[in-house]
């Protein structure tokens, strides 16, 4: 005769078949009134009993996986389809999806979620690391996997995200290169009387980066207080130019534009307004505030060979459109403007963040400060 069952134990019988113990966990019933069952199996009973009380324990708890079968494969396949298709960019996309096809999957596609462990993920990026792939590559494998592994979580398939446990490969952060004063006269010099004059000039004084820059409308330019609205910044995604949000939600602010760049926006205005009648109906009115000699968008591709020509003529060497973004944040801090409000300008996410960039501008501040509390504790001078 079979031993009773103690009190929760479940339901233990043995299989004829084979004569392995089976022990059952009922967790209750599905949407269609289907009972929901667990099952565990040992040669032993008492194997059985153990494992259905550890069972039953989870169970109560809540800490049972809904599938511990799903493989790292099958978990980004939902993970793209079913969340971040609808959550970024379609270039983001493409980019996690490349990402995740020659980084992740080959060495862990195979892998159970629940098997997945931390010692795993940080062999990953250290055989990345090894194979010549930059810390900031690494960092962003890493991120992905992180990211997805949260949404496992979400879904009750794993109970802890091993690659946010992982260590993050070091970055070496390097000082972007930036125009000094009298290059960034030089440049504006050489602009004079370019059709994109206001353009670069608009980056170089309030440091907006090449889609902010572009995807500006006339709609965002309050010509009385001589403010820009930016909201949106415009891309290429494949063939097609389009407009996105910008790239953070402090990234949409207000610019307050120095007078002489009003006067310079004002004179662009004329300018384009001239070819508008010029061109007649062979104008495309895209609302656009800098566009091509037709009225549409212009391409980033375009702006940046475009730039480079520039700066070759102007006896500058090769510049990239973004150095002038970061020439204007090192511009402003030299200047003496308050990093908080460098930071607002830029539309940085944080304070932080303009401080690791730019933060040895700030030597001069550092040793004043420095020099204050000299004096005032040891009644001293600085040098």
């Amino acid at each position: 005769m079979a031993p009773r069952r103690s009190n929760h134990e479940g339901s233990i019988y043995q299989r004829k078949s084979d004569g392995l113990w089976i022990g059952v966990a009922h967790m209750g019933y599905d949407s269609l009134g289907k009972p929901l069952r667990k099952y565990v199996s040992s040669k032993k009973r008492t194997d059985v009993v153990k494992k259905l009380k550890n069972l039953r324990r989870k169970i109560d708890d809540g800490l049972l996986l809904k599938n511990e079968d799903v493989k790292v494969t099958e978990l980004f396949e939902r993970w793209f389809d079913d969340v971040m298709r609808h959550q970024i960019a379609p270039s983001t996309f493409s980019n996690y999806q490349t990402v995740v096809r020659m980084h992740i999957l080959p060495r862990l596609g195979n892998k159970k979620l629940v098997e997945l462990t931390v010692s795993d993920v940080d062999k990953l990026l250290s055989q990345k690391a090894d194979s010549g792939l930059s810390p900031s590559t690494v960092r962003r494998i890493r991120a992905v996997l992180a990211q997805c592994l949260d949404q496992a979580i979400r879904w009750e398939l794993v109970h802890r995200n091993v690659a946010s446990l992982s260590r993050s490969p070091k970055m070496v952060r390097h000082e972007g290169r930036t125009l000094s004063p009298d290059q960034a006269r030089h440049l504006l010099e050489t602009l004079r009387g370019h059709r994109n004059e206001a353009l670069y000039a608009l980056m170089l004084s309030t440091g907006l980066r090449r889609g902010e820059a572009l995807g500006l409308r006339w709609s965002d330019f309050d010509r009385k207080t001589g403010v820009l609205r930016v909201s949106r910044q415009l891309k290429r995604e494949g063939s097609l130019l389009v407009t996105t949000d910008t790239k953070t939600s402090l990234s949409r602010r207000a610019v307050n534009l120095p007078d002489p760049m009003l006067k310079a926006l004002l004179a662009h205005e004329e300018r384009q307004q001239a070819e508008r009648e010029w061109l007649g109906d062979s104008w495309i009115d895209s609302g656009y505030i800098f566009t091509s000699s037709v009225g549409t968008p212009i391409d980033p591709r375009n702006l940046y060979r475009e730039f480079q020509a520039i700066c070759r003529s102007a006896g500058l060497g090769d510049w990239h459109p973004h150095e002038l973004r970061h020439s204007a944040a090192s511009l402003m801090l030299a200047q003496g403007v308050k990093i908080q409000v460098v930071s607002q300008v830029l539309g940085h996410s944080s304070i932080r963040m303009t401080a690791d960039v730019y933060g040895h501008i700030l030597d001069p501040d550092r040793r004043e400060a420095a020099d204050a509390m000299g004096s005032m504790l040891w009644n001293t001078e600085g040098p």
